[in-house]
Parts: C-alpha cells; sequence; structure tokens
C-alpha cells in the first residue's frame, strides 16, 4: 500500500475542479478496483475557532474537547483528494452516503495533538450496485483514540435481485425527546464548515438538477444533531444509517430509547414519520 504523507489537511475545494469533470469525462468500463492507498496528516493541530463554529451548528458544547465525529468530517477532505487524485473507479457526483460508524475510546482534548488517516476499505457488492468504505484513524502519539468507517453506495446496473427483506428486529420502544425545525439555509452554513459543498445540499436550484425537488440535509450534520442531544459516555461506538433525504426546510422530530449501556435513535419527519437517520450509541 503506497502512503502520502501531509503536513496539513489539505483544502476540500482544490478537489472540486476534478469533481466537475467527471460529469464530463466518464469513468472507464470493466472491473471496479479501490486504490491500494493511505493518506495521513502527521500532525493535526485542531483550529479552535472552527470547532466553535462546527460546535454551534450541530449543537455540540464548547467545553474543550473533540467531538469524535468532527474528526470523521475533518476527514473528508483527505477523502475528496483520494478520490480526485488516485486511480478511483467511480463518478462522485452520484455516490450515495449510506452509512457512519464512529468508535471513541476516550475524550480528546482540543490541545492534543492528532495524526490522521484515511484509507479505503474493500468493495462489496450492493442490492443496487457496489458499496465501499474509507476507514479513518485519528491517533494521539501512539493511541488510537477515533476510528470511523464511512460507507457509500455507487448505483450500478446489477443482475442481483434485491433480497427479500427478512424479518425485522423489533423496533425500539421509541420516545419524542424533542422537535426541531430545520431551516432552508442549514445545507450552506454547514458547508461552509465542513467543507462538502456538494450541490444537492446548497439549493433547491441546484439539487433539482440531481432529481430532488429541494435541497436536503448532510448526512453527517443530522448524525452529529443527533449525537450532541445525547449525554455521550467517555467511550462509545455510535453506528447511523441513513434512511430518506431530510428536505430543507423542514420539521422533524428526535426520539431516542435508552437503556443501560445502549441508547437507540432516530429523526424522522413530523408530519409523514418517515424515517431520515436511524443509529445506536453503545457504551465501550
Amino acid at each position: 500500500m503506497n502512503t502520502r504523507h501531509f503536513s496539513q489537511l489539505p483544502k476540500p475545494y482544490l478537489a472540486y475542479p476534478k469533481v466537475i469533470q467527471g460529469l464530463i469525462f466518464k469513468k472507464p468500463k470493466g472491473e471496479k478496483v479501490l486504490p491500494q492507498v493511505e493518506y495521513v496528516v502527521d500532525t493535526l493541530n485542531i483550529d479552535a475557532k472552527h470547532l466553535e463554529s462546527y460546535n454551534e451548528i450541530c449543537g455540540f458544547k464548547n467545553d474543550g474537547l473533540i467531538p469524535a465525529i468532527y474528526l470523521a468530517v475533518l476527514s473528508q477532505s483527505l477523502q475528496m483528494h483520494m478520490m480526485t487524485s488516485e486511480a478511483f473507479p467511480f463518478a462522485i457526483l452520484g455516490l450515495v452516503h449510506i452509512r457512519n460508524q464512529i468508535k471513541q475510546t476516550r475524550k480528546i482534548g482540543v490541545n492534543e495533538q492528532i495524526t490522521l488517516s484515511c484509507k479505503f476499505g474493500e468493495l462489496q457488492p450492493h442490492d443496487k450496485g457496489l458499496q465501499f468504505d474509507f476507514i479513518t484513524t485519528a491517533k494521539v502519539g501512539g493511541e488510537v483514540v477515533m476510528e470511523s468507517l464511512t460507507t457509500y453506495l455507487s448505483r450500478q446496473k446489477t443482475e442481483k435481485k434485491a433480497s427479500e427483506k427478512s424479518k425485522e428486529s423489533k423496533e425500539p420502544a421509541y420516545q419524542p425527546k424533542a422537535e426541531w425545525n430545520i431551516s432552508e439555509n442549514t445545507g450552506r452554513r454547514y458547508a461552509l464548515i465542513s467543507g462538502d459543498f456538494n450541490l444537492i445540499h446548497i439549493h433547491a436550484v441546484t439539487a433539482k438538477a440531481f432529481g430532488f425537488k429541494q435541497a436536503i440535509a448532510h448526512g453527517m450534520w443530522s448524525k452529529a444533531k443527533a449525537l450532541a442531544s445525547i449525554e455521550l459516555p467517555a467511550a462509545y461506538e455510535a453506528d447511523v444509517w441513513f434512511k430518506l433525504p431530510m428536505y430543507l426546510p423542514s420539521t422533524v422530530e428526535f426520539l431516542t430509547a435508552a437503556e443501560s449501556k445502549q441508547t437507540d435513535f432516530l429523526i424522522r419527519n413530523v408530519k409523514s414519520k418517515k424515517p431520515h437517520v436511524a443509529g445506536t450509541v453503545k457504551a465501550l
């Protein structure tokens, strides 16, 4: 595996011209293979003001700690450059973020120096195409303090028929905790912080070009909003599945079902009750 080292996070916007080129130059057909490469930021110093802005839009407290999901969001810059600088086999526009898993082994201080790395995981078949992972790791010294698995789907023609859904386990006994009015400009505000300027999140006009009736909220913002509304233990795993798009503006309700070491949560539309995000937090 090849390793590329960076002295700081590469700027996300530098990758966007190559993303746009993907609309013009089609990826070659044939077997899909993910690059065997790892990108590493050797010394990542957290920008306290940037973190405060992130905390403000997502709802985290400014308590001198780094939310683990914030490090996963920073790694998206590495992901963008991995997809545009390497022999990445899929068109970037059109990828669907379907799942995100985060593991935090302990609380992370804002002044700690972090080594942040990202690599591709396995390519796997999906009923609607092919899915793959980005594996992100954050270390302080030699200690792993955060791991993240981000799963994307690339829609492809497939001969495999969608498997019949097995009997789903009993739904948790959710209790409503809050109702959120999500404003129309949430996608633009979050994009300025995260660097994710995917056009489906920015404005209704640009979202319609990709088949959405309105702009939709970023999945990682939705997950962060949920995690910020739960009392998180010092060490935990947070697993989230992204369901149906959350259109902007929107009114949603946040529900939880808490046990001793696990909290299930759900974000769903107030009127239709259709789910946007479903996840679980487990104490380690």
